[in-house]
């Protein structure tokens, strides 16, 4: 199998399609497409035309860069470090489903705003406050080793209070606090502004902190270490200090 690499569209109904490309020894171009799955069906081959030229025609429609993966002559996709299946061993069609964690390895997340123009407006406003917060947590906490390229996103397509569509990456290297500012983000329920957030593998994350375990060790975190933060953005209720809430009542016993 050889190398390609793969590109991923999420649409704003919550589900995706996947579109893959290689160059070939003799000169040509390669593509193949599908709805995400581990196989995509359709392939064309194209002569006099730049694989640069053609990815990045598609990143300008809002395909996101997944993985460099294998995918054999039959278009079953294979993620580094996974091997493909044989038929052997896939499951019986009556055989009870297994269910099989994935590390993840990346996140990827969208967003299509066409809200009026009030919402818009209240948009932008959260916008900057939700980045507000995060920045004096940040100020708190040791930085990550890379820029989150999504902050300046989300302020310059909020700045003008216009429709807009936005789609890009997070990667461990930029820490927990993107993800975090998305899904504070995500729970306002702005009507009309569609955001969502998955892993490589096209499964969707919740909102809830609790059920994202393997998102959180991506990040080399854990529910604790963030529930501060967590708090603060709301995705998290405060714990109830009793010994501090006892402090404050008056003694009744006599």
């Amino acid at each position: 199998m050889a190398a390609w690499n793969l590109y991923r569209h999420r649409n704003t109904d919550g589900s995706s399609k996947d579109w893959a490309i290689r160059s070939n020894s003799d000169g040509s171009i390669t593509t193949r497409w599908g709805k995400t799955a581990s196989k995509l069906p359709g392939v064309s081959n194209r002569q006099g035309v730049r694989q640069f030229d053609i990815e990045t025609q598609k990143q300008a429609k809002g395909y996101v860069f997944v993985a460099e993966v294998d995918i054999d002559s039959d278009g079953n996709v294979v993620f580094p470090g996974k091997t493909s299946a044989t038929p052997s061993q896939w499951p019986e069609s009556d055989a009870n489903p297994v269910s099989v964690t994935t590390p993840v390895q990346a996140l990827y997340w969208t967003v299509d705003c066409h809200a009026k123009h009030s919402i818009r407006v209240e948009l932008g406003i959260e916008v900057r406050r939700l980045i507000g917060v995060i920045q004096s947590v940040s100020d708190q906490q040791s930085k990550p080793e890379q820029d989150w390229d999504g902050w300046q996103q989300w302020i310059n397509a909020t700045l003008n209070a216009e429709t807009f569509e936005l789609s890009g990456q997070i990667k461990s290297a930029h820490g927990v606090l993107p993800w975090l500012y998305l899904l504070a983000l995500k729970t306002k329920g702005f009507k009309g502004v569609a955001i969502d957030i998955a892993t490589e593998t096209a499964r969707n994350l919740s909102v809830d902190l609790k059920v994202e375990q393997e998102v959180l060790a991506f990040f080399g975190t854990d529910l604790d270490s963030i529930r501060d933060t967590a708090e603060v953005l709301g995705l998290l209720k405060p714990r109830l200090n009793l010994a501090a809430a006892m402090s404050d009542t008056d003694d009744c016993w006599f």
